[in-house]
């Protein structure tokens, strides 16, 4: 078992190349350890099919460089915030002990992405409690709680409780979200239009990158919000 230091936890496959792969590049840079956990295949999607946007995700997670990826397979658009739903990502929490877990923003256009956010932090707390029984592969598991949940911003403006400097790794983000062929703008493609699909989209990405960036005086940035007022020991930690 490889324990992670960060797992994100994401609707959709490419949630999390569009919202945060600057900064999961920037933490592998760094010399952590991080991974994927797509609660759903995209299944309910405009454009590709299951199979081509898991293997999308196998092409992102190689750019990326992740430690691991899982997909748990819930009903793109149907999924609730039950108990079952809870306890599956828990198993996958306690699996890899991760420190801290990104999640889908709080509130979205696509209203997966609020309840993906919303499960996920559930998910956590969940994970933590020693009376909940879960098993992986037959062997019990142990309670973990990781020690921090950020929420990364996604298509509607939210203001960000703080950014990070993804300026040198734009090129893996970019690079990272292209892989998903099916999902964005190519001239030569048959697939019907859809909201991202248009040249636009990426240009707003784009966009956006850069106005986080400018919030810290850097030219591309990653926005979170954060559940709880996070502490540091050292007042040099902000740059």
């Amino acid at each position: 078992m490889s324990k992670l230091d960060i797992l994100v936890i994401a609707a959709h496959p490419d949630d999390a190349e569009l919202s945060c792969s600057g900064t999961i590049a920037a933490h592998i840079a760094q010399g952590f350890k991080v991974g994927i956990l797509d609660l759903t295949q995209g299944e309910m999607g405009t454009r590709g099919t299951p199979a081509v946007r898991l293997q999308e995700s196998e092409e992102a997670a190689k750019i990326l460089g992740l430690t691991a990826r899982h997909n748990l397979g819930f009903s793109d658009v149907f999924f609730s915030e039950d108990k079952a739903h809870q306890v599956a990502i828990a198993r996958i929490i306690r699996k890899y002990k991760p420190e801290i877990v990104l999640a889908n923003a709080v509130t979205d256009r696509h209203p997966d992405h609020g309840k993906g956010g919303s499960l996920a932090s559930k998910a956590c707390f969940a994970s933590g409690l020693r009376m909940l029984e879960t098993a992986w592969e037959g062997i019990p598991q142990e309670a973990w709680r990781p020690k921090s949940v950020f929420h990364y911003i996604q298509n509607n403006y939210i203001e960000p409780d703080f950014v990070v400097d993804i300026s040198a790794y734009w090129d893996v983000k970019k690079a990272s979200i292209l892989a998903f062929k099916s999902q964005f703008y190519d001239p030569d493609s048959n697939e019907p239009e859809s909201f991202i699909s248009s040249p636009g989209f990426l240009d707003f990405i784009e966009a956006r990158a850069k106005e986080f960036g400018h919030k810290i005086s850097v030219k591309y940035g990653e926005g979170f919000t954060v559940e709880r007022v996070p502490g540091i020991r050292n007042l040099f930690d902000f740059i």
